[in-house]
């Protein structure tokens, strides 16, 4: 198994762009796949830099309906017209992020909706024996702090985004059962304990943002939330692999608590699991 981190906000591997963004290319038994493509083509950039042909890809997966996970989907579509893009339906509505210095849309495209190999997820979908969607979190566990300047507007007014678009991939590859999230927007707790109600165990990897990265300073409550999740985590027969939205200095507090059960995957970086076994 290939597991590729193709573009997020640290510089991994010289040569490689970053960006405030996410994109991971992963090849199992059956499949070349992608789970989001960043904010901009600099995904595609990043792939042929590593010799990683994206044409060979079968099958997309949106995590969610932000722009820096979506941005690259149109730039994808063009170079590989015949993949399979799987996004979840409220992941079409209109997302804004609201703060003191103004609001900024930062949802998809309206275009990606039309495109022809768009598969629209309504709820969990089975693709095969290796790969599997969920949706449907319902938790509120360490909800992270960043999403209440999230908002979604309905019927002409802003509101909390409540995350009904995020979507979360189970592959089972090798014997090793791993989860991908994009920025565990639901809160990395709850996805998990949505993940035990499914499949009766806990995952052997997760690869996902935990939307820990802030603007400002950390509060001391802040701190306190992070490093209860990370002892939460700890609990866990599982290894996790985070960026993008969790931030470096959320990554060296988690780091402090987990050890060697974390590690931070930057831009053209790979992934070797069975050299963290």
């Amino acid at each position: 198994m290939k597991i590729q981190n193709l573009v997020e906000n640290e510089q991994g591997k010289n040569g490689c762009l970053a960006e405030h963004g996410l994109s991971v290319y992963l090849e199992t038994g059956k499949h070349k796949l992608l789970v989001d493509t960043g904010a901009t083509d600099a995904f595609l950039r990043n792939a042929e830099f590593l010799g990683i042909d994206l044409k060979e890809v079968d099958i997309l997966i949106l995590s969610h309906g932000h722009y820096d996970h979506g941005g690259g989907i149109l730039t994808f579509s063009k170079i590989n017209p015949r993949a399979r893009i799987y996004i979840r339906e409220d992941a079409f509505a209109k997302y804004y992020h609201e703060r003191e210095r103004g609001t900024d849309y930062i949802g998809l495209d309206p275009v990606i909706r039309g495109l022809p190999q768009v598969v629209v997820v309504g709820g969990d979908l089975r693709l095969d024996e290796e790969l599997y969607l969920f949706t449907n979190v319902a938790g509120r566990r360490m909800w992270p702090e960043g999403n209440r300047e999230l908002r979604v507007r309905k019927d002409g007014a802003l509101v909390q985004d409540d995350f009904r678009h995020e979507q979360y991939l189970i592959v089972n590859c090798d014997g090793k059962e791993i989860l991908l999230s994009g920025c565990a927007h639901n809160g990395i707790l709850n996805i998990l304990d949505r993940y035990r109600e499914i499949r009766e165990r806990y995952p052997d990897f997760v690869i996902s943002g935990f939307h820990m990265m802030k603007d400002g300073e950390y509060t001391e409550e802040d701190k306190k939330v992070i490093r209860q999740t990370a002892r939460e985590l700890q609990k866990m027969p599982t290894r996790f692999v985070t960026g993008h939205c969790t931030g470096i200095p959320a990554y060296k507090m988690l780091k402090e608590i987990l050890g060697e059960q974390i590690r931070y995957l930057g831009s053209g970086e790979e992934l070797d699991l069975s050299a963290w076994m």
